[in-house]
């Protein structure tokens, strides 16, 4: 077992609402065995509001800011161990060279950003996000990371996005 704990990295074009709340999420569910950060390509430079709620109201007590990934890259950054991108747009972006080559993975959800609609619609987007990621979480949370070698992990880790997709249809 780890004698510290799991650093996992969140990654999304403007770190304003899916990667922090992934953040926040992993922080207050991985009760001292994970260290969430989230970071983003083009930084928006602010949280979304919503994105910033949902997570006071689960309990997260940090704040929250919008940061670039160079933050990770550098050599006296935090060493991660697991990096993920939840947005598809991420995914596809040329990322930094990780110090430590951490086990990566992609959990799409979408952009609760991008909602059309009323205030509530927009809500409702967050908070669909919100129980996405949440989904996705509790099944990295239920994973035997112990147990499983670097390959084992990726795989389980990828298996993660598409299986919780198919529960949410």
């Amino acid at each position: 077992m780890s004698t510290r704990p799991y650093n996992v990295l969140f990654l999304c074009t403007g770190n304003s609402a899916r990667s922090v709340m992934a953040e926040a999420l992993l922080n207050v569910l991985g009760k001292g065995r994970f260290r969430a950060f989230s970071a983003g390509s083009f930084p928006s430079g602010q949280v979304q509001p919503i994105a910033a709620e949902l997570a006071q109201a689960f309990g997260y007590a940090e704040p929250l800011r919008s940061k670039s990934w160079d933050e990770f890259a550098r050599a006296d950054s935090p060493a991660i161990d697991i990096v993920i991108t939840v947005c598809d747009n991420a995914a596809g972006e040329l990322c930094p060279v990780w110090p430590g080559q951490p086990v990566t993975a992609h959990w799409g959800v979408p952009d609760p950003v991008a909602a059309d609609g009323s205030g509530e619609d927009r809500r409702r987007a967050f908070q669909s996000a919100w129980m996405m990621l949440r989904r996705r979480i509790d099944l990295l949370l239920a994973l035997p990371l112990d147990k499983l070698d670097r390959v084992a992990l990726q795989q389980q880790l990828r298996a993660i996005g598409p299986q919780a997709a198919a529960d949410e249809s």
